[in-house]
């Protein structure tokens, strides 16, 4: 009798041990599954993240370039904050407008005809759709030659073009103060219109229009565009570009 329980006993047991075997066992299957689909959700997340960031990378590649070439007036010298310069401000009205351009702010305080050639191969290491040349002004003020700001200016297009002749050219006009003598200011004043005919390109007769001379539009030093000045600099700029932009 008591052979009979003992077998039955182990039976029992063997019973139970099989049962906590195979729920044993379906649970590991069931974390197997839960580990699978929660690798399935990741691997879709990972590649939608993937397909978004290639998608903003081609729309951002697909974007057109404008390069503002130039000194202190494009780099903004002297203002608390750098939107506030005007290729800044022309960016700030290209998305406004919805128009895929970007901007690129390449002005370099102090820089001279020179230092422009000197750097300009540099610059073009990027894709320009939109050249925007802003030279000249210091070259005059410190009584450059007027015969090597002419090389110097006609050296840099030649260089943009010779990197793409597809890229439009834009070339931002200076006029000086009258102290620097008449002869050499009104010889100054021809070069930029001259160059521009020449090699057909596009001209803001005169980048500081109705700002130059102006005490309130100037900082201290009477040279440099106030946040206000920078508004109308930009409004002078943008009423080339706009143009260009819209020429097939």
């Amino acid at each position: 009798m008591r052979k009979r329980k003992s077998k039955q006993m182990i039976l029992n047991l063997n019973s139970y041990y099989r049962l906590i075997f195979i729920k044993f066992c379906y649970f590991l299957f069931l974390l197997f599954l839960l580990s699978c689909s929660s690798d399935t959700k990741k691997e879709n997340v990972t590649k939608e993240q993937q397909a978004e960031i290639s998608s903003k990378t081609a729309v951002e590649n697909s974007a057109k370039t404008i390069l503002f070439f130039g000194d202190s007036l494009t780099a903004g010298y002297g203002l608390e904050d750098e939107n506030d310069a005007f290729p800044a401000l022309i960016q700030a009205k290209l998305d406004s407008l919805e128009l895929d351009y970007k901007v690129i702010n390449a002005g370099l305080s102090g820089e001279t005809t020179a230092g422009g050639k000197s750097r300009i191969n540099w610059v073009l290491n990027q894709k320009v759709d939109i050249f925007v040349l802003e030279l000249g002004a210091n070259d005059g003020l410190r009584g450059v030659p007027l015969s090597e700001t002419r090389e110097n200016l006609q050296a840099i297009i030649d260089a943009v073009l010779q990197k793409s002749e597809d890229t439009k050219i834009i070339l931002a006009g200076m006029q000086l103060p009258p102290n620097m003598g008449f002869d050499y200011i009104n010889e100054f004043k021809t070069i930029f219109p001259e160059l521009a005919k020449k090699n057909k390109l596009d001209l803001i007769p005169f980048l500081l229009k109705n700002v130059g001379g102006i005490p309130e539009l100037n900082q201290a030093d009477g040279i440099h565009p106030t946040t206000s000045g920078q508004k109308i600099l930009a409004n002078n700029v943008w009423a080339i570009l706009e143009k260009v932009i819209k020429t097939p």
